[in-house]
């Protein structure tokens, strides 16, 4: 009846019965609740040893594990790739066994030896960072008492607090100047041991020559040399400083945090850091691959520029400018777009790196330093945290708090500077494999060893017969003789393995000139290069004086950097001419001889320095070099369309001034005035074949003018024939 009359009233009253009931239900949920957790930090703090030694037995073996596997992946091989050529296909640096054999590698170079100077520099660098680290500690230490001090309203204390933290900045710039002042010569150091290492290989034995022109797996050494070497460097003095100062401050901020939280907050901070690492390990870019393939891009575009430096004159002539724009734009556009996707990974990245680093670990440290402070107001769990921290009084909980949060947050940025340590390492491991290749080619090739694709093509049309891979693959004798020159049996190959002569004979003696004469591309200045050691000799015997008996003069003449005298005297240096009791009399008479001692005057004198590559005409560079060649006065000189440049009448004093001097002549030139020098001829005909026998100048010239005759009869002959058939035609 009264529900029927009030049905409101009936409505209300279960309401307010369901909702008391729910609420009891939600209050005694948190009563549990509460309950649970009192009982747990109870039984935490009964058990608290038995915990923290458990963590540390499960920390011990988490390290072991992870020393197994970073062992494991050090020793692991990489297994080479090759192309079907059969030469190396580089993959991207990585962070195998082979890194740290290029490292091991590049290391000892850089630091010689624990007396050496980079090593003391090194020790006085690892000095600084652990007192920077000590500094650090104090200072977090003086921040926490300046606040509690603050916090207690002590003010004599606070600033105690102040003046000490002032104090302290002065050791603190002090070591921070002196540590970027020695890691900058620790990268000094490093780059001038490397490069002086690579030069000593790099220019020695014709090194310089045979990687550019008999091995193909090194196209830019100069780059190579001037950039790489000193980016590694560099990247391994920071490397150095980036990731021990971070693991020393990761060390001893844990062991500071785990003296004040507790071995399990930080052990539950360390598990939080782990699963964000394997997390951005698995979203990490290959930043090694990236940088080396950045470094091969950087080469191609040097290379292209460098390129068009040596050929300017030829393709202004050919008004190639388009083309060679094309080309070099082709190789930017490869290097930024790959440098821009750089960049896009990097943006990608360095976001998430920056929000777990900076934002997530510093969360989860400040958790862990509220937690013993919030445990407290739990009901019923006062005595057990009384257990735990007995003299927790809110003057000594602040300053705890602003110790540990600033020990947290150091510890934190030390863990993102491993973190970003891990780039710079992948990093510097492009480096490492760039240089640590370079090496080994000039180990190999200073060894005879070289890697070059083989173009044989038109050797196989000559000579279908031939085994070139055997060819190849042998090596012939080199005898040092004291005076003559002789090829038995030795083939013209070329670098591609082209073989140009099968096998080359003849034999020149001290005084007997010889003329060297034959279409373009068949032998003849790559003998000359089997000659000069450019070239190895793949079979048979030479046998010829040494290096420094034999100079080479070419059509168009090296001129090095330097004075004018350096320009006759190359490759000797003035204390090397005064040694030879040679003056600038001399070197004046020697101009004169070649009619050119008024250059002295017109160019400003002996110690003048020029670009004289471009000062010099061609006629004088030429003469230049004669003057080279009558100064080193060797027994035989290799001239090699040396003296197209000068007049006849300059020519003949040149020639016979040399004849004069004692030098045998070895000579490549098709101009007639120059066979009355020569004593021998050797003959290709351009398709393998040669003819080695004595020069008549005259009857040769004799024969010569016969043949010219008679293919004019012969063209005569032809054109008559022509006219006839023409009138024939006509006629009928």
């Amino acid at each position: 009846m009264i529900a029927k009359a009030n049905p409101d009233m009936f409505v209300g009253a279960v309401v307010d019965r369901v909702q008391d009931a729910l609420y009891k239900h939600v209050h005694n949920f948190k009563q549990r609740q509460l309950v649970i957790l009192t009982k747990a930090v109870v039984v935490y703090a009964r058990h608290q040893k038995t915990v923290q030694r458990s963590i540390v037995v499960l920390v011990c073996i988490g390290l072991i594990d992870r020393l197994r596997r970073m062992i494991k992946l050090a020793t692991s091989e990489r297994q080479p790739v090759k192309d079907p050529q059969g030469h190396h296909i580089r993959k991207g640096a990585q962070l195998n066994k082979q890194f740290f054999e290029n490292m091991q590698r590049l290391v000892a170079i850089a630091i010689p030896g624990l007396l050496s100077k980079e090593f003391g520099m090194l020790v006085a660098h690892t000095t600084l960072l652990v007192f920077r680290t000590i500094l650090s500690v104090v200072v977090a230490a003086l921040d926490g008492q300046i606040v509690s001090s603050l916090v207690r309203l002590r003010g004599r204390e606070f600033l105690t607090g102040i003046a000490k933290w002032m104090a302290m900045a002065v050791p603190a710039t002090l070591t921070n100047s002196l540590l970027g002042y020695v890691q900058t010569m620790l990268a000094i150091r490093f780059r001038q041991n490397l490069t002086e290492h690579v030069h000593a290989k790099y220019l020695s034995n014709n090194t310089y020559y045979a990687v550019g022109n008999l091995d193909d797996r090194i196209k830019n050494a100069d780059q190579l040399i001037a950039v790489d070497v000193a980016k590694f460097a560099n990247s391994l003095a920071e490397i150095y400083s980036n990731l021990a100062k971070p693991t020393l401050d990761a060390f001893v901020y844990n062991v500071q945090l785990a003296r004040s939280l507790g071995v399990e907050s930080l052990f539950g901070i360390m598990v939080i850091i782990q699963m964000s690492m394997g997390m951005l390990r698995m979203v990490a870019p290959p930043f090694g691959q990236l940088v080396a393939q950045e470094q091969r891009l950087e080469g191609d575009f040097y290379f292209a520029h460098s390129r068009l430096i040596e050929n300017a004159e030829e393709i202004a002539l050919y008004r190639g400018h388009e083309a060679e724009k094309r080309t070099i734009s082709r190789r930017y556009l490869r290097l930024v777009r790959h440098v821009n996707r750089i960049f896009r990974l990097n943006v990608f990245y360095g976001m998430l790196e920056d929000f777990i680093v900076k934002y997530f670990w510093g969360a989860a440290g400040l958790l862990a330093c509220a937690a013993p402070v919030f445990a407290e107001r739990l009901p019923g769990a006062q005595r057990a945290v009384a257990m735990l921290n007995s003299d927790n009084k809110f003057g000594d909980r602040t300053r705890d708090f602003i110790t540990n949060r600033r020990l947290l947050l150091s510890g934190s940025d030390a863990l993102g500077r491993m973190m970003y340590s891990y780039r710079e390492i992948v990093e510097l491991a492009g480096y490492a494999e760039r240089v640590s290749d370079l090496l080994t080619v000039l180990d190999d090739v200073n060894a005879g060893n070289y890697e070059k694709a083989r173009v044989g093509q038109a050797a196989e049309k000559l000579y279908e017969s031939a085994n070139e891979p055997d060819i190849i693959s042998q090596r012939g004798k080199i005898v040092e003789s004291t005076d003559d020159v002789e090829f038995i049996n030795v083939p013209i190959v070329s670098p591609n393995g082209d073989v140009l002569v099968r096998q080359l004979s003849f034999h020149v003696k001290p005084g007997r000139h010889l003329l060297i004469v034959g279409p373009n591309g068949c032998g003849k200045s790559s003998m000359f290069r089997i000659l000069g050691g450019l070239w190895p000799v793949y079979g048979g015997t030479l046998r010829k004086p040494s290096m420094s008996q034999i100079f080479y003069i070419p059509q168009r003449p090296y001129l090095p950097i330097g004075t004018l005298r350096d320009q006759i005297i190359y490759p000797d240096s003035v204390e090397d001419m005064q040694q030879k009791n040679v003056s600038d009399a001399d070197l004046l008479e020697i101009l004169s001889v070649v009619q050119l001692e008024s250059i002295v005057e017109r160019e400003g004198g002996w110690d003048e320095v020029k670009p004289w590559r471009d000062a010099l005409s061609g006629g004088d560079k030429q003469r230049i070099a004669m003057a080279r060649l009558f100064y080193h006065r060797p027994r035989y000189a290799i001239m090699d369309e040396c003296t197209s440049a000068v007049s006849m009448d300059v020519e003949k004093i040149m020639y016979t001034h040399a004849t004069e001097l004692g030098i045998t002549l070895l000579t490549v030139s098709h101009r007639q005035s120059l066979w009355k020098y020569h004593n021998y001829i050797l003959q290709y005909d351009g398709h393998g074949g040669y003819m080695f026998s004595k020069l008549d100048p005259e009857r040769r010239i004799a024969l010569m003018e016969e043949k010219q005759q008679i293919e004019q009869e012969l063209a005569l002959i032809r054109d008559m024939e022509a006219r006839l058939s023409e009138l024939e035609s006509q006629t009928f």
